[in-house]
């Protein structure tokens, strides 16, 4: 216990990467356009303050104010704003950190027009590699024909080496026929419960696996070494910060991960706040969960969730649905677990300290989770845990008021309405779109919605989140007014669901979410003015610097000159 109260200042100075003397300092920022959300006991329709000066000492906020303010503080260290606009740093609640990082360094094929064009961006990139080649990002729906592709199509560019990539929102993989080589797959393979292996009018696999019959393929490749997790979380947290998020939420995390975290957490060389849920189904669940929650001195490191998944995404037909999809008849998607099964891992999670959040795209997933998060609470408790509903994207008139009633947090992700309202509108019929993507509907009966990207699934940047809730509409204004424009939501409700919604849902609304006294002073400068630009200019915003506990972490004029 000494030796650990000896360090604690030496940590303190490695997380704030500067001196203890650094962060112990008082400064004032001064001329900025400052605006930060209230909490104040209220999550929904707070306050709005907006200041010039903030002050700051021991990493923490002093007192936000007006121009006289610095007078008050004459021996701290004066930093100009330059008239920019200072904002509470970002909050992403849905992300998934180690696939960003990875994904900065393997294939990348998001906004692939066409095969072809995937398979053009792949010899490219396979050129003097060797084993296993690992992409991301293929949406067929993009594509002029927007069926599945297949083994073949990767052959004819790569052949003699395992492909596989993964759909765009990761509940599909798209493999070549060395890989199903392998992976011993052939005609007799069966897809697993809670998942699809693909097969054409032959009965053969075609290369394309669906959810959890993923498993089959992925079990084969090589995992990654401590320092290969170390090395994308670092990756991560560099492109994290340049975009103004200060803390992200980690929505699943196998048990090598886990140790990463804590052994970084431990270490206080952290990149950003990270707020990490362990995955539901990692077999290693129970050792992890034995070990309790994990928290840092400092608020960068949590870990006291599971993230439990219900169903697939709607763009591989694997969301849930209590209707038939309109674009495949007979066709319902695929309940990753059975109602049962749900139970049992809430019961599990509560059992142990820790909150169960769980994705749930299509209406009969949001049903069956809201229904097994009942029948928990009424046996086991645990209502007050602050569990979540990751995506809740299509949910039925009857099912939304459960939310609040059930004190169940919809963790959302604004741009997956302007991303999906295409397909949405051709796999969905009216009734099941009457009530989609209703974040508006939402805030009115009193929800807190915790907002994110889903980042690498959607880029990490928030001002496209920002963008997307405001307006429903892309970046070509399209469609005039919206798509379903009863649910946008205001500038500062959306600043909330990114700021104090993802504060509320990790039990950190009194640390972070907003510059207010005694919390940490994280924050952004950024190059316009969130409530005054165009709103058509929202997303063209560019964070000038980012701030964890009073220390600088990104500045965009130093890693120009980079």
């Amino acid at each position: 216990m000494l030796l650990k109260k000896l360090l604690k200042p030496l940590v303190l100075a490695s997380l704030c990467a500067g001196s203890s003397f650094a962060i112990a300092q008082t400064k004032v920022i001064y001329n900025a356009n400052g605006y930060t959300p209230l909490y104040k006991g209220k999550m929904q329709k707070g306050e709005l303050q907006q200041f010039s000066t903030l002050v700051i000492k021991d990493g923490k906020v002093v007192k936000v104010g007006g121009d006289t303010l610095k007078e008050s503080f004459p021996d701290a260290k004066l930093i100009n704003a330059e008239g920019n606009t200072l904002l509470p740093g970002l909050i992403d609640a849905h992300g998934h950190v180690i696939g960003l990082g990875d994904n900065l360094s393997q294939l990348d094929v998001r906004g692939a027009k066409s095969v072809d064009d995937v398979t053009n961006k792949l010899k490219q990139f396979a050129q003097g590699k060797q084993g296993w080649i690992i992409g991301r990002g293929w949406n067929q729906e993009l594509w002029p024909d927007t069926r599945f592709p297949t083994a073949k199509d990767l052959d004819k560019v790569v052949s003699d080496r395992p492909v596989v990539l993964s759909r765009v929102d990761s509940h599909a993989i798209w493999v070549n026929s060395k890989a199903l080589e392998l992976a011993g797959i052939n005609a007799d393979t069966k897809s697993p419960k809670g998942g699809e292996v693909i097969k054409d009018e032959f009965g053969h696999p075609t290369g394309i696996f669906v959810d959890k019959a993923e498993s089959l393929i992925v079990q084969h490749m090589p995992a990654p070494s401590k320092q290969d997790i170390s090395n994308s979380l670092d990756a991560a947290g560099k492109h994290l910060l340049s975009l103004g998020i200060t803390s992200t939420h980690d929505a699943g995390i196998d048990k090598a991960t886990w140790e990463v975290y804590k052994e970084r957490g431990d270490q206080g060389n952290l990149p950003l706040r990270i707020v990490a849920m362990l995955s539901g189904a990692s077999p290693d669940l129970p050792a992890m969960l034995k070990a309790g929650p994990y928290h840092d001195n400092y608020d960068f490191m949590e870990i006291r969730s599971v993230k439990v998944y219900a169903d697939g995404a709607l763009g591989s037909r694997g969301a849930a649905l209590i209707e038939d999809y309109a674009d495949r008849a007979g066709h319902h998607g695929l309940m990753l677990e059975t109602q049962e099964k749900l139970e049992a891992l809430f019961t599990q999670s509560f059992k142990n300290g820790f909150t169960a959040n769980t994705h749930a795209i299509g209406d009969k997933a949001n049903r069956v989770v809201l229904d097994a998060y009942e029948n928990v609470f009424k046996k086991t408790g645990g209502i007050l845990l602050r569990n979540r509903i990751e995506h809740a994207q299509i949910v039925t008139p009857d099912d939304i008021p459960r939310f609040k009633a059930l004190k169940i947090i919809p963790s959302m992700q604004p741009v997956h309405a302007t991303s999906d309202m295409h397909m949405a509108e051709q796999r969905l019929t009216e009734k099941q779109l009457s009530f989609a993507y209703a974040w508006q509907t939402f805030l009115q009966q009193g929800s807190v919605v915790a907002a994110g990207s889903d980042y690498p699934v959607e880029l990490a940047n928030p001002f496209d989140g920002l963008y997307s809730a405001i307006t429903r509409m892309d970046h070509n204004k399209l469609p005039e007014n919206g798509w379903r424009p009863s649910e946008v939501l205001s500038r500062e409700d959306a600043l909330r669901a990114f700021t104090l919604g993802g504060a509320y849902a990790a039990h950190q609304e009194f640390k972070i979410g907003s510059l207010e006294q005694g919390k940490w002073a994280d924050f952004i400068l950024v190059d316009k003015d969130y409530f005054k630009v165009p709103v058509e200019d929202i997303y063209k915003t560019q964070v000038l610097q980012t701030w964890i506990a009073g220390m600088k972490r990104f500045d965009k004029k130093e890693s120009d000159a980079k």
